[in-house]
């Protein structure tokens, strides 16, 4: 199968894990929407909504690139109907922005603990809402969060009790409304095994070090890929790891996914003591 033609609404999408996706679906000749809230270039972040729009076209599809603040009902709303007017529906909703702060209860400040909730929490819940009648209409309509399986060991909480709650609802709302619309729209949620080479990582986790001891974005580019090309009315309500979907897809061989050839992987938040690596696989 191939998404093109298909229409992706992808938040987050001007850099990092969300360009990935999108540049991943634009290779089959997909339309994306980058739903992302960086216009002008940022001092420290890479990547604006129209630089990721130039890479998405030139990757071979069609972009349209909206400033859109996920927390706020009118913007959410808005692009939406950009998108619909532009491509004529929606096909694939990615809800990828997030924001994330690792921090302890005393050095949580209330204005912190909002945007966690209400990029996370609330931005999911609105932009799925808003592009589900759409979805609805769609063949073979998904929703996809980037967020964990809902591990509830406490050593996930203690360190970061804000953060790990307000990720946790991501999660719970693919779950809720995969029960709600099983068999109509796919909601599923896809988490990676080792910390990601993005701007989060490198600057909210541990800086060049960490980045070397990431993977590339394009795991979970390709792990979305293939998700997609599921049938929604069955494939749903999962909580997928990264490189095991891959390998239960056929992929054997997950070196190209490292930074850097034969580094130590550093594992990521969330990824449950009982999910190990597919066979072969070092980290």
């Amino acid at each position: 199968m191939s998404l093109k033609n298909k229409t992706l609404f992808v938040t987050g999408a001007s850099r990092g894990i969300g360009l990935a996706i999108a540049l991943r679906a634009a290779r089959d000749g997909a339309n994306v929407v980058v739903a992302a809230k960086t216009a002008e270039p940022h001092p420290k972040l890479p990547g604006t909504i129209h630089t990721a729009a130039a890479e998405i076209e030139a990757a071979g599809g069609k972009a349209l690139p909206i400033v859109v603040d996920v927390r706020d009902e009118a913007s959410v709303e808005a692009a939406v109907a950009a998108a619909v007017e532009q491509f004529g529906g929606i096909d694939i909703c990615v809800n990828n922005a997030s924001a994330i702060q690792l921090t302890g209860t005393l050095q949580t400040d209330m204005k912190r603990y909002d945007l966690m909730h209400q990029v996370n929490g609330r931005g999911t819940f609105l932009v799925s809402k808003a592009c589900l009648p759409h979805l609805l209409k769609a063949e073979n309509p998904h929703v996809l969060a980037l967020s964990p399986p809902l591990d509830l060991s406490p050593h996930w909480f203690g360190p970061h009790v804000a953060y790990t709650v307000a990720k946790y609802n991501m999660s719970l709302f693919m779950l809720g409304m995969a029960a709600e619309f099983q068999g109509r729209v796919a909601f599923n949620a896809l988490w990676p095994r080792t910390t990601i080479a993005t701007s989060a990582v490198k600057y909210a986790l541990g800086g060049d070090a960490m980045m070397n001891a990431s993977r590339s974005p394009d795991i979970l580019a390709d792990a979305a890929h293939a998700i997609f090309e599921k049938d929604a009315k069955t494939f749903t309500g999962r909580f997928l790891i990264d490189d095991t979907f891959l390998y239960d897809e056929g992929v054997r061989d997950f070196e190209p996914y490292r930074m850097v050839p034969g580094s130590t992987l550093m594992p990521d938040f969330f990824v449950p003591a009982d999910s190990q690596p597919p066979p072969g696989v070092k980290l």
